[in-house]
């Protein structure tokens, strides 16, 4: 955990990997064998679940639950009170619990309580809007919205909505 910072009321298990310039914030938990790669900021109150790997350069925000199962690439935003899940039939008395994986991928963006159900990937750059409930793959630089989340466009890489002419929004308009 060299060059890392962890705040005082952060818990980091002892077998976690955190890489060089990450940061833990107040009140957050991660758990064993968690990976958080370097320069990630990690908020307030957001657990990190054992086995979790997050890339390097990613920001979640405080709030956040990224239970076993999900896997986070580089550069990847999470905003706040974001819901993973990683159980498909999930119930408090359960003897065949499976770990269903998910993927966000590369560049990948996700608003403000936004629900993402396992098994699923989220695309390279796509951008899920707050609120969304997504239920199955994002295609890379894909926009989704709504309950369920639907495609509605594209982003930049940047997340500026592309027209399907390919002109690029301005993003001051």
């Amino acid at each position: 955990m060299t060059g890392a910072f962890v705040h005082p009321t952060a818990i980091v298990d002892p077998t976690a990997q955190i890489g060089d310039g990450a940061q833990i914030w107040h009140w957050s938990s991660v758990r064993e064998r968690a990976q958080i790669g370097k320069n990630s900021r990690i908020g307030q109150a957001v657990y990190v679940d054992h086995d979790v790997h997050i890339g390097e350069d990613c920001k979640i925000q405080n709030g956040v639950s990224i239970y076993y199962g999900v896997r986070l690439g580089d550069g990847v935003f999470v905003g706040p009170n974001v819901a993973f899940t990683n159980d498909k039939y999930p119930r408090a008395r359960s003897t065949d619990w499976v770990v269903v994986e998910t993927y966000i991928e590369e560049g990948a963006s996700i608003g403000a309580n936004a629900t993402i159900i396992c098994g699923i990937t989220l695309g390279a750059y796509c951008m899920v809007g707050a609120g969304a409930i997504v239920t199955r793959d994002v295609p890379p630089r894909s926009l989704v919205l709504g309950c369920p989340a639907r495609i509605v466009g594209s982003v930049g890489e940047d997340g500026t909505p592309v027209f399907d002419d390919g002109r690029i929004q301005n993003r001051t308009s």
